[in-house]
């Protein structure tokens, strides 16, 4: 059996590792590392237990791309506001984490990606798309990469990691359709289809008024597709209900955007910052035993060394 492409949404596992450890894990210099540490455990993990030939850490090169907002103004706009807000409160030692992060999978030889002003979403999408001979297994806290799973041209799953690495969930197309209630054999399409009718007040997504996630599924499951609910509905098709069509047509400008703002862009221009395989053994260990040193990251950097194939 080929060894899957793991295509890791960084910034959902280095938040989870940030709110997961305490903040009083620090670098001699007292910068918090707990973000740090976490993530790099977590991509041990990851390869002692998917065991990977290749490896992608995907990042957001805009986390709410212009083109969304151009369609969908309220896209995350909640999180900027918030932000703002909060800028006084919330002391951010999230950030200067990521830097180091970064180093260190450049020292350790593990590829990075991203795409000028898209999501990192979007690289994912863009990568699972392109891949033709490995299974793919997309490793996310973040549901809206469910869409994603399929069987052809090569399996593609996502080990959803939202309860912790510990509690992690394989999800296949069949178990997103077990789950939601949509059609198997478009499981992937059909929960962004879903997602779109439904909405997601974490993204800013109003959905249509009074369609929740059962009706939704219900209804792409009926119909085949958005487009085809939608379809039916302006034909006055007597399987959508009056009510129902009177919901969608007061959501219409909604829904002739939602589709492509919830949708990956899986032309996305990704840019890797080095093949894709998992070394054997580190790049440059030198650096990579003064960045442990220096940022106080001992234990973990020694598990994710040892989970390397070469050793």
């Amino acid at each position: 059996m080929t060894a899957p492409l793991a295509l890791l949404d960084s910034a959902s596992l280095y938040f989870r590792s940030f709110f997961a450890l305490p903040e009083s894990m620090t670098a001699p210099d007292g910068t918090p590392v707990n973000a740090v540490r976490g993530f790099t455990d977590t991509i041990a993990r990851i390869l002692t237990d998917r065991r990977p030939s290749r490896l992608v850490a995907c990042l957001d090169a805009d986390w709410r791309p212009q083109f969304r907002v151009d369609l969908l103004p309220s896209y995350k706009a909640h999180r900027v506001a918030d932000a703002e807000a909060n800028a006084e409160e919330v002391p951010d030692t999230l950030t200067p984490q990521v830097p180091i992060i970064l180093e260190l999978l450049e020292a350790v030889g593990l590829a990075t990606a991203e795409a000028a002003g898209y999501e990192a979403d979007d690289v994912i999408g863009a990568l699972t798309a392109r891949e033709r001979t490995a299974p793919v297994e997309v490793i996310t806290g973040d549901r809206d990469l469910f869409q994603l799973v399929r069987t052809e041209p090569t399996p593609a799953s996502v080990v959803y990691v939202g309860k912790g690495w510990a509690k992690a969930e394989v999800l296949t197309p069949v178990e997103i359709a077990e789950r939601y209630g949509v059609p198997v054999e478009t499981a992937g399409p059909g929960y962004a289809d879903m997602a779109a009718l439904r909405g997601d007040p974490s993204d800013g997504l109003p959905g249509v008024a009074g369609i929740g996630e059962k009706t939704a599924a219900k209804l792409i499951t009926q119909f085949g597709s958005l487009r085809g609910l939608l379809a039916a509905a302006q034909n006055e098709d007597p399987a959508v209900p009056a009510k129902t069509r009177a919901k969608l047509a007061e959501a219409a400008d909604y829904l002739a955007v939602a589709p492509t703002v919830v949708a990956v862009a899986a032309d996305a221009p990704v840019e890797l910052s080095r093949p894709d395989t998992v070394p054997s053994a580190p790049a440059d260990p030198d650096r990579v035993a003064e960045l442990a040193e220096r940022w106080n990251l001992g234990k973990s950097v020694e598990r994710l060394l040892a989970a390397l194939p070469g050793n």
